[in-house]
């Protein structure tokens, strides 16, 4: 196979040569300014799930401790989600060429499955409840709770700007709204048990905040599942991608089109490109990098350029052109 001219293109100007290789790079950077929103959040959250456990177990509500758990879940994938966030900043090295970035996945992926967990335990315990119902201080109970919706409500405001563009964010804009509402539905429960004295309102409300943390906790799961599996994020279309790079001037064929999840912001795709002209040059695969970077969103683009697809044969685990 004979090669064009060689070139590649980076985000911030410079080009370099890669033996038929175009490389593209257009950082998106982790949301820096998340960091007081998670010291913020953490240490608010930290303080009401001591005072929400303690008053649940004074006023023996099952279901204010069940909220005090989902709070305290949360605290823990708050920090996680934080901690990754700092360790996808440190910068790639000899081993971990792409630096720390698919921390973030990992946190993701802990988070929602500690949530699954805590999810169950608290079903479990809601099951045993109502067999045997206790009495509970409905008055206390809501005091509590209500206090439980201006801090979970206060602390989704936090992240509620950057919850679109990365899972771990959303995860914490996603829990916190959902402990807002959970909070509610523990008002209400204890509203009515003081009306009526049915105290089988309390593990039924524990039961909905079950369903709540896995309505809320399986689409981030699922999500961080596929992207550990290196699937492509779910906002990019491949068939579109490579619908794209196969209209631009002098591409006879695309194959061995991969993209993939770096970390839960940043996303990388590699390709080859058959052009039988040769590499038309640096101008060609800037365009390339620039185009696949506004319309998907991917910011590392590595294209292969080849001029005979027999090539294909020889290298590819696809079909080839």
């Amino acid at each position: 196979m004979q090669h064009g001219p060689e070139g590649g293109f980076v985000g911030h100007g410079h080009h370099h040569a890669h033996h038929g290789h175009g490389h593209g790079h257009a950082h998106s950077h982790a949301p820096d300014s998340y960091g007081r929103a998670f010291a913020v959040g953490i240490g608010l959250n930290v303080a009401f799930v001591a005072i929400e456990a303690s008053y649940g177990f004074l006023a023996n509500s099952l279901a204010l401790l069940a909220d005090a758990g989902h709070n305290l879940s949360d605290v823990i994938g708050l920090v996680v989600a934080w901690a990754a966030v700092l360790l996808g900043k440190k910068a790639p090295n000899s081993r971990y060429t792409y630096g720390l970035l698919g921390s973030s996945i990992l946190a993701a992926l802990f988070n929602g499955l500690f949530l699954m967990l805590a999810a169950a335990g608290i079903a479990w315990q809601a099951f045993v409840r109502f067999s045997d119902p206790q009495p509970i201080a409905s008055g206390t109970v809501m005091v509590v709770a209500a206090i439980g919706i201006a801090i979970n409500t206060g602390t989704a405001l936090l992240f509620a700007r950057g919850r679109k563009g990365d899972i771990n964010i959303r995860g914490a804009f996603l829990h916190m709204a959902a402990d807002a509402a959970v909070s509610a539905g523990v008002v209400i429960a204890a509203l009515v048990i003081g009306y009526t004295g049915w105290q089988w309102i309390d593990p039924a409300v524990s039961l909905l905040i079950v369903a709540v943390i896995v309505w809320s906790t399986w689409g981030l799961l699922s999500e961080a599942v596929a992207m550990s599996l290196n699937a492509a994020p779910s906002n990019v279309d491949t068939r579109e991608v490579e619908r794209r790079l196969s209209e631009m001037p002098g591409v006879a064929a695309v194959h061995d089109l991969h993209v993939w999840a770096m970390s839960t912001t940043e996303s990388a795709m590699t390709a080859h490109l058959v052009m039988p002209g040769g590499n038309p040059g640096d101008g060609f695969l800037h365009d390339a990098a620039e185009m696949i970077r506004d319309r998907f969103g991917i910011g590392h683009t590595t294209l292969q350029i080849e001029q005979d697809s027999a090539i294909c044969a020889l290298e590819s685990h696809t079909r080839c052109p």
